[in-house]
C-alpha cells in the first residue's frame, strides 16, 4: 500500500497545537496537512448539537469559574446560550497539554487568539469543513442525562442534509445500532465502527458488516489489521502520536491514523 493513501486524521482537530474540538483546532489541522478532522458530538439542554468530548465542561472551558454552583458542569444541563458565554481556549494556553507551546511550536499571536475561543456547534463545524472542501469525522457518543434519549442520529442527519455535506462527512460510533440506523436512513453516508471502548472489545468477525473499522491502538495487532484488510475493509487506528508507531502501522497497511499530532504524521507521510 502506498503512503499517500493513508489518511492523516486530526484527533479533535490539531489538539496538540490548539484547543481541542474548536474551529481553531480545525484551522491548525488544515494548515499542517491533515486530510480530515475528527470531533465529538454532544448536545445542549435545549437540543443544539455541539462539539465536546467530555461529559463535563470542567476540563476544557471556564465553566467552573463562570457557573460555580453548577458542578459537575455536565454539558447536557447547559443551554446553547450558556455555552456561548464560555471560554474554550484559555485552558489550553495555560496548561499546554502536549508541551507544544513550551517547545516553541505555537506562535505567541496564535496563543493570544485562543483566549475566548468558543464551543462550536456541529453545524458550524460542518459548514467550516464544506467551505474548505475538506472532510470531517463526526463521532456520535452516548449522551449523559438528562439528554440520554435525545434523537442524535436524526438531528445530525438533518444538519448534514441542510448543509449539503454528504460527501464531506464520516459518521463513527461505538454504538453500532446508530450506524445501522444511519445506513437505513441515508445509504450514501459513510459510517465507521469504533472498536475498543473496552480493552477486550472485538470486531464482529462473523459478519464484518461495516466497511470501515476504527481500532484502538492497543487492539490494532498485525493479525487484526491483516484480516480486515484481506476482507476488503478499511482500518483506521486511534490514537497514534509517536512517529515510530505511525511508521509501523503504515507498513502494516492501515488506511488511516487518528493523531493528536497531525503535523508529525504529515512529516512521516512525506518522508517514510
Amino acid at each position: 500500500m502506498t503512503h499517500c493513501r493513508v489518511l492523516n486524521i486530526a484527533h479533535r482537530g490539531a489538539r496538540s497545537l490548539a484547543p481541542e474540538n474548536t474551529l481553531a483546532a480545525a484551522r491548525k489541522a488544515l494548515a499542517v496537512g491533515a486530510d480530515m478532522w475528527e470531533v465529538d458530538i454532544s448536545v445542549t439542554a435545549d437540543g443544539e448539537l455541539v462539539l465536546m468530548h467530555d461529559d463535563s465542561l470542567a476540563r476544557t472551558t471556564n465553566a467552573p469559574a463562570r457557573f460555580p454552583r453548577r458542578s459537575p458542569w455536565t454539558v447536557t444541563t447547559f443551554t446553547r446560550a450558556e455555552l456561548s458565554a464560555l471560554d474554550a481556549g484559555s485552558w489550553f494556553v495555560e496548561e499546554d497539554p502536549f508541551g507544544e507551546i513550551q517547545a516553541g511550536h505555537v506562535p505567541p499571536e496564535e496563543l493570544q487568539s485562543y483566549r475566548g475561543e468558543h464551543i462550536p456547534t456541529v453545524r458550524e463545524a460542518v459548514r467550516f469543513t464544506v467551505s474548505h472542501h475538506w472532510r470531517i469525522n463526526l463521532e456520535l457518543k452516548a449522551l449523559p442525562p438528562p439528554m440520554q434519549d435525545f434523537p442524535v442520529v436524526e438531528k445530525v442527519l438533518e444538519i448534514i442534509a441542510e448543509e449539503g455535506a454528504e460527501e464531506c462527512v464520516v459518521l463513527s460510533s461505538f454504538v453500532h445500532r446508530w450506524l445501522r440506523e444511519i445506513r437505513e436512513r441515508n445509504p450514501r453516508l459513510k459510517v465507521a465502527a469504533l472498536i475498543g471502548y473496552g480493552e477486550a472489545q472485538e470486531v464482529d468477525w462473523d459478519t464484518l458488516e461495516f466497511s470501515t473499522y476504527n481500532l484502538r491502538l492497543s487492539l490494532a495487532t498485525p493479525e487484526r489489521i491483516q484480516r480486515l484488510r484481506e476482507a476488503g475493509r478499511e482500518v483506521n487506528v486511534w490514537v497514534v502520536n509517536e512517529e515510530e508507531e505511525m511508521r509501523r502501522l503504515i507498513a502494516l497497511g492501515v488506511t488511516g491514523i487518528f493523531t493528536d499530532f497531525p503535523q508529525r504524521l504529515a512529516h512521516v507521510l512525506r518522508d517514510p
